[in-house]
């Protein structure tokens, strides 16, 4: 986050006493990244937040590989996962690198007895379906259709879902999840010409401060296994916070779209970034207004990166067949581009009400078991004259 954040009680200055009400000590944490070079908070816990009792088991979740090295362009029917009750268990990789994993999820149970932590990678959560609060140790936010919710590598967290319909997008990422770097200047600050700006960004508006002991587990992952690891004492016990490592939420209807007389590349709709992949949003806009633009994309091709498209709602013009849930996947190093028929048919059309999630990736992403139960292997041939 490019924005310092403070929630609940601190002390004035940093590894100083801070003292319960009994006269006893606060254990403050640092919750850092990169070392001591990236982002961090600093938490004070009503309890050691180092306090195991247990490891009961570890078990893999490594994605599992169907096709290794991929030059074929596919359409997966995102929508066809299967529902699972467990927040873990729904949780299906559909594509991955050493970089990321893209996860669809459709978890059924309102809320786990558990406890989650992901060590490897930020997750990057996009709602499709359900409402909710995402309860975390760093504070609370609630969520609604369309909206990002950006979980750092190492926050506690827990989903309570309003109802058993949910459907989610996810992307782990091994890198760190930023905002732009074009859209701030050298304070963090976002610039005039972003897409959206800090009120935009919904930061964590209560803390769950629990003074509990027992038997409480997180589910850590790290290296693709998860380890059952049971902690003396809640959890959710923090008191206060400072810094600028923390979840926050942005909508997808936030995002402010960039026209122009003729069509724009996709660099115009980036919202997140790592060193590794990008992360677009593709929302409701007027198209181009040269007198003979042709608001359909041109052809290209993608000779550096694996493009990703997940199709949330709208009108997908460029795109015949596409329904809300489907996901494209469009390989390195060949060109694709607009369906037959599709560029003609947009001329003279003054706007989109498209909404989709756009994910490119500067490695090959490999394609899973579970997405190709849910594939489209005719997809390629949809660009031949019929």
């Amino acid at each position: 986050m490019p924005f310092y954040h403070k929630l609940g009680e601190i002390p004035h200055k940093r590894h100083t006493q801070f003292r319960k009400p009994d006269g006893t000590l606060y254990s403050e944490q640092l919750f850092g990244t990169i070392g001591f070079d990236g982002m961090s908070t600093n938490s004070y816990h009503v309890h050691r937040p180092t306090q195991v009792k247990e490891i009961r088991k570890q078990y893999s979740v490594k994605p599992e590989i169907a096709r290794d090295n991929n030059m074929q362009s596919y359409r997966f029917k995102g929508f066809q996962i299967k529902p699972e009750k467990d927040y873990l268990e729904s949780r299906k990789p559909v594509l991955t690198n050493s970089d990321c994993t893209i996860i669809l999820a459709a978890p059924q149970e309102r809320t786990q007895e558990y406890f989650y932590k992901n060590t490897d990678a930020d997750e990057l959560i996009f709602v499709h379906k359900g409402t909710g609060k995402l309860r975390t140790h760093l504070g609370n936010l609630d969520f609604k259709y369309g909206d990002y919710l950006l979980i750092p590598r190492g926050v506690i967290y827990k989903i309570d879902f309003d109802t058993e319909d949910n459907r989610l997008f996810i992307v782990e990422s091994r890198r760190p999840i930023y905002t732009p770097k074009r859209y701030r200047n050298w304070f963090g600050q976002l610039l005039e010409h972003s897409p959206f700006c800090e009120r935009d960004l919904r930061q964590p508006y209560e803390l769950e401060t629990n003074d509990e002991k027992g038997d409480f587990v997180i589910k850590v992952k790290k290296q693709d296994d998860i380890f059952e690891m049971v902690y003396a004492s809640h959890p959710f016990d923090v008191v206060g916070y400072d810094g600028y490592n923390y979840p926050y939420a942005f909508s997808i209807h936030d995002f402010e779209p960039i026209t122009g007389r003729i069509h724009q590349p996709p660099p115009v709709h980036q919202t997140f970034e790592t060193d590794a992949f990008v992360v677009c949003s593709f929302v409701p806009r007027k198209y181009d207004y040269h007198p003979l633009s042709i608001p359909a994309p041109y052809n290209h091709s993608n000779i550096d990166s694996d493009e990703v498209l997940y199709y949330v709602d709208g009108d997908f013009m460029s795109r015949a067949d596409v329904e809300a849930g489907h996901i494209s996947l469009h390989p390195a190093g060949i060109p694709h581009g607009p369906h037959p028929g599709t560029a003609e048919k947009s001329i003279g059309k003054e706007g989109t009400e498209e909404l989709a999630v756009m994910v490119d990736t500067f490695k090959p992403l490999k394609v899973c078991k579970d997405a190709m139960s849910i594939a489209d292997e005719s997809y390629y041939q949809s660009w031949l004259d019929h």
